[in-house]
């Protein structure tokens, strides 16, 4: 812990968390396509298409231009004419469901992250007024989303700023980087999909959470801590042979957060 306060202290910097499948177990979209369906934003052939399809994408954590602007699409698809309201207020439905999926050691890790003066955001193409509310639901600091256009109220199909998926979430971190002063050197980011490695090479200290195949061998082969999370309470922790060093932050990090969660017995559409 202590060599993990020392690094905390040497400047401002953040943690960046993906969501689906790091900061929540499985993936956000299933919850939303309900919701949506539910308020009748979404009729019930669409709602199965779209789950899968997110669930697909996210799996293969699709680097092609056609796909990741496919799922580009169908988001601007699913809220273009909808009323920004509307979207808002499937948060009353989502944000119980999509809590009752946050996987306790990333819980854990999120605060020992706040102790140690560091600001946390989620990182997600989904939409940002879904993300955000989340964000501040969990004490974090802010939601970086996908935002839509709107004028008068109503939802345009177009975007408003990057669409946070790949290279776009680099974009949107060092936005935010510029404006708060962090040095990205010193921030982490968090993610289980090879589609955020832009994300994961663009800070000092990146962390694969149960990582894709092609994750898992980019960190070993760049020696990154490689963090193992169950759904549920039981975990495990491994290094890397190359990456013991480079782990040790990591580790000592996830470790107190460990601890603090056992003393207190705690118990996409798109990604």
């Amino acid at each position: 812990m202590s060599e993990y306060v020392s690094v905390a202290s040497t400047g401002p910097s953040a943690a960046f968390f993906d969501l689906d499948r790091t900061l929540i177990s499985g993936s956000s979209a299933f919850a939303l396509a309900t919701a949506a369906r539910s308020m009748k934003m979404m009729p019930t052939h669409e709602l199965v298409r779209d789950a899968m399809t997110a669930a697909t994408f996210k799996f293969r954590g699709d680097h092609d231009t056609g796909a990741s602007d496919n799922a580009r699409d169908r988001i601007l698809g699913f809220v273009e004419g909808q009323r920004q309201d509307d979207l808002l207020a499937l948060n009353e439905r989502v944000l119980p469901t999509l809590l009752g999926k946050i996987r306790p050691e990333a819980r854990r890790l999120v605060d020992i992250h706040r102790h140690a003066g560091r600001a946390t955001y989620i990182v997600s193409a989904a939409p940002h007024e879904i993300v955000e509310p989340l964000a501040i639901s969990l004490g974090m600091t802010h939601g970086i989303g996908t935002k839509g256009k709107v004028v008068d109220g109503i939802y345009t199909g177009e975007l408003d700023g990057p669409f946070t998926y790949g290279q776009g979430k680099v974009d949107a971190i060092e936005e935010i980087a510029r404006f708060e002063g962090y040095d990205l050197r010193l921030c982490y980011a968090y993610s289980d999909s090879s589609s955020d490695l832009p994300m994961l090479s663009a800070v000092g200290h990146p962390v694969a959470v149960n990582p894709d195949s092609k994750l898992e061998r980019h960190a070993k082969d760049h020696g990154w801590p490689i963090v193992i999370f169950s759904q549920r309470t039981k975990t495990v922790i491994r290094r890397t042979a190359t990456g013991v060093a480079s782990a040790g932050v990591a580790a000592a990090t996830f470790a107190a957060g460990l601890e603090l969660g056992t003393r207190r017995a705690s118990r996409a559409f798109w990604r």
